[in-house]
């Protein structure tokens, strides 16, 4: 069976994973990246032992496992540590999203992925959609979502790529601003062509 595969991506606090559980009640496999990715990190020993020799021993828990937290405040220290981490976790995490790619069962296949284009999981798709809001809706989002202030949110909004990174590269743009009823009837149309080969 040909795989029709649609790379899904935007910042926090826009609307991918609302779009994602859309696609997924029309029929198509989603598969999380960041599932694959933590994944990787918990059971890949290679990886994990590449990561602890990059980075120190001190990103390890007691039992041996990661801890995510210490790994992350090293590896996002520079972007020197960032290319390193990436270069140590990509490989491992792209062969997994390929095998599971392999195993779907339905034609189409939509990669759920927040940095489709700076893991160079792009490659793998036949077309790339991303989910964009207004800063003022996703620092909204993002407070009601996990609890924090607005400053916090704004920080974590700043620290990703502006909105025309994702518009210079994506196919097609979902724009999530008008309510949840409009977006959702959006993307439902988008993805019935994108099912039935229509052309976009």
């Amino acid at each position: 069976m040909q795989k029709r595969v649609l790379g899904l991506t935007g910042p926090t606090g826009a609307g991918k994973s609302v779009a994602a559980a859309v696609f997924a009640r029309e029929g198509c496999t989603v598969i999380d990246c960041d599932r694959i990715a933590r994944d990787v990190t918990r059971t890949d020993a290679a990886c994990l032992q590449a990561l602890a020799a990059a980075f120190g021993s001190g990103i390890l828990l007691p039992d041996g496992t990661l801890d995510r937290r210490k790994l992350a405040s090293v590896a996002f220290a520079s972007r020197e540590n960032e290319l390193k981490l990436n270069a140590i976790t990509h490989p491992p995490i792209m062969e997994r999203v390929r095998a599971e790619i392999r195993a779907a069962r339905t034609e189409a296949v939509v990669l759920d992925a927040p940095l489709l284009f700076e893991s160079g999981a792009d490659a793998l798709c036949g077309q790339t959609a991303a989910v964009l809001a207004a800063e003022q809706t996703r620092c909204r989002r993002i407070m009601a979502r996990d609890g924090i202030t607005e400053e916090e949110a704004l920080r974590r909004i700043s620290a990703q790529q502006p909105d025309d990174f994702y518009r210079r590269r994506a196919d097609v743009v979902f724009e999530n601003d008008a309510g949840p009823a409009a977006f959702e009837e959006a993307v439902r149309r988008w993805i019935r062509r994108f099912l039935h080969k229509q052309p976009f």
